[in-house]
């Protein structure tokens, strides 16, 4: 159920308006509640992820300004894994060439967002990225994406925050994204370390129906690697970055992202 009490599933919010594509996160993981909230509370995911949508100027409402609309979010998802902890979608913009899909500070939404409902032990996030969104024409070549600009971010991750992950970056029926494998590991970054890939699809299944993407997962590479930290923030950085590499090699249509502890 989404904030107004109609309910809604992916990519159909009552009175949206025209958008560029959906972004949706699922975060997987064993959730405890703060013992201090009352079970009939109001403030569910979707008040605490809006509010701090507005707090960091990352929503838009009735302006230009703004990353992205809301649409719904929540605890429990018919089509989702018993595992789910909370979801998360909203509405996003088009992006200018200088800028990368804004995975990173929509996933460091939803994490903030879940901190303010209980204490969660993350385990995996799926992603759907719209890459639709992105504008390749005036984007720089591929070793200067915009992600890159931020990269420095995560030098100052503690070492012992180096984590080991499978990420699954998945095109469905289109087989275009199996061509950025390798140029990810010519790329000149240290959050993700890509150990190996491979042809292979994620152990999660999306909470949605194939026809919202461009299911059926089908067509997959999943790397093997280590990552700066493992947090939304991280995750979402390299969502990113994939999303930019996807997009230049013609990716035009929705794809999944998985990412779990390895």
């Amino acid at each position: 159920m989404s904030g107004n009490g109609d309910e809604v599933r992916p990519g159909l919010a009552p009175g949206a308006r025209g958008f560029a594509g959906t972004l949706f996160a699922a975060l997987y993981g064993e959730l405890t509640p703060h013992p201090w909230r009352t079970p009939d509370t109001d403030r569910d995911a979707y008040l605490v992820f809006y509010e701090r949508s507005v707090a960091m100027g990352w929503l838009r409402e009735d302006g230009p300004a703004g990353l992205w609309g809301m649409n719904d979010a929540g605890r429990e998802h018919p089509l989702a894994d018993t595992s789910l902890a909370a979801w998360f979608q909203v509405e996003a913009e088009p992006v200018p060439g200088d800028r990368p899909l804004p995975v990173q500070p929509f996933l460091r939404c939803a994490g903030d967002a879940v901190a303010r409902i209980g204490s969660l032990r993350l385990d995996a996030v799926q992603i759907l990225l719209p890459v639709q969104c992105l504008d390749t024409a005036p984007r720089p070549d591929p070793a200067r994406s915009p992600s890159l600009l931020t990269k420095a971010w995560f030098d100052d991750s503690a070492p012992a925050s180096r984590t080991s992950v499978r990420v699954t970056l998945d095109g469905g029926r289109s087989p275009a994204v199996l061509s950025i494998a390798d140029r990810l590991t010519t790329i000149d970054q240290g959050v993700f370390v890509c150990e190996s890939y491979a042809d292979g699809q994620a152990d999660l299944r999306p909470p949605f129906d194939d026809d919202f993407w461009n299911g059926p997962p089908q067509h997959a590479v999943t790397f093997h690697g280590t990552l700066a930290e493992w947090s939304p923030d991280a995750v979402g950085w390299l969502a990113g970055l994939l999303a930019d590499l996807s997009a230049r090699h013609g990716v035009a249509t929705p794809l999944l992202l998985t990412a779990s502890l390895a």
